[in-house]
């Protein structure tokens, strides 16, 4: 199954221009890596966008409307804190993609600025 291609183009256009940016083949999926970390992935199934988000905000995060734990493999084990899969349906705004997109880049750039 191929990621979605329009959600694609959606985060492309979310992710400031300034950013880092480049784009791999992950997780069955397109990813957007940040400063050389995953930042968001749109994916090819079990859910429309897989973002990387702050441990702390974690509980938050997942109170969000569409927002769920990541799981991987066939298993379907969790990939644990701040692995957060968000529905398509939850991703129909721009502003509510631009919310996961942010909150992804404000986890990436407190990685970025530990190194």
């Amino acid at each position: 199954m191929a990621y979605d291609a329009d959600l694609a183009d959606r985060v492309r256009r979310a992710v400031p221009d300034e950013e880092d940016v480049r784009e791999v083949a992950m997780f069955g999926g397109l990813a957007f890596m940040v400063n050389e970390k995953m930042a968001a992935c749109v994916s090819a199934g079990g859910g429309a966008l897989l973002v990387r988000v702050s441990r702390g905000r974690d509980a938050e995060y997942l109170g969000v409307v569409g927002a769920r734990r990541a799981e991987m493999g066939r298993e379907r084990r969790s990939m644990g804190e701040g692995w957060i899969t968000v529905d398509e349906q939850a991703l129909a705004a721009d502003d509510a993609l631009q919310f996961w997109i942010d909150a992804a880049l404000e986890y990436n750039a407190e990685q970025t600025a530990g190194r």
